[in-house]
């Protein structure tokens, strides 16, 4: 059995920052995390597995995968390397393009694939006994994210970092919402994990809105190195909508300390 890779500490202080700061993790939580087996997503069940072994508290960590059977996508080879790990692992097949031909109406096929993901995640969510779903998006997807509901909805709206959903069984955290995507990039390549790339054509056949955000945020970076750090102080009070408090703090200490 392989033994999980320990992150770097600038990723440990960033991600136990959040976690403490958002109540993110509290005693007893069984943790499911939305793996893809992306870059983003394994540098997190990596650093949520360190954090398991280090906080003073007891929380449960599992993965689930949706394969939407694409076949420009296999993330199959998850399933040995979280084998490997001996992390309680769901992978869930669903042909989603498939279904998208006959049940999607106005939505682009990204956003229909995006919605039915998370409905599967969810259900496994429920179905297994989680009360938590961790995802891992990062700094720059709030910040694109940001952009995109000022620029085209009028809005100033982002991600949140910890939230409750509508039907009130499980929540949602974002543990990396202090995390510069070149970090978890870095982590990935260093620590060798094994990255598996999207490639639907839906998706990268042309240009989209965040990809454009994405490229005037590198631009306005490379004019204002301080950029993410003024984004993250505007964004910080958007991504904070939505907390459940409770009287359970989590770890803060302990986690920055590993």
């Amino acid at each position: 059995m392989s033994e999980p890779v320990k992150p770097p500490k600038s990723l440990i202080r960033q991600v136990g920052k959040a976690i403490g700061d958002f109540a993110m993790i509290r005693r007893g939580d069984r943790v499911l995390l939305g793996l893809s087996g992306g870059k983003d997503s394994l540098s997190l069940l990596h650093l949520l597995l360190h954090f398991r072994r280090h906080a003073p508290i007891r929380f449960e960590v599992a993965a689930v995968t949706i394969d939407p059977q694409s076949g420009a996508f296999d993330p199959s080879p998850l399933i040995p390397y979280m084998a490997s790990l001996g992390v309680e692992y769901h992978y869930v097949r669903e042909p989603i393009m498939e279904l998208a031909q006959t049940h999607m109406d106005n939505d682009s096929y990204c956003a229909f694939c995006a919605r039915m993901k998370r409905g599967l995640m969810y259900r496994t969510a429920r179905e297994h006994g989680f009360n938590v779903l961790a995802l891992a998006q990062h700094l720059d997807d709030l910040a694109e994210s940001f952009l995109m509901s000022a620029f085209h909805g009028g809005r100033l709206q982002t991600m949140k970092a910890h939230y409750r959903i509508d039907s009130g069984d499980l929540r949602v955290i974002r543990p990396l919402v202090y995390v510069r995507e070149r970090q978890t990039a870095d982590f990935s390549r260093d620590a060798a994990l094994p990255v598996i790339h999207e490639n639907c054509p839906a998706c990268f056949d042309m240009p989209t809105q965040r990809q454009h955000m994405k490229e005037l945020l590198a631009g306005e970076e490379r004019l204002n190195p301080r950029l993410f750090r003024n984004l993250l102080t505007t964004l910080k009070p958007l991504m904070s909508v939505g907390i459940d408090h409770v009287d359970d703090p989590p770890p803060v200490a302990a986690v920055e300390r590993a």
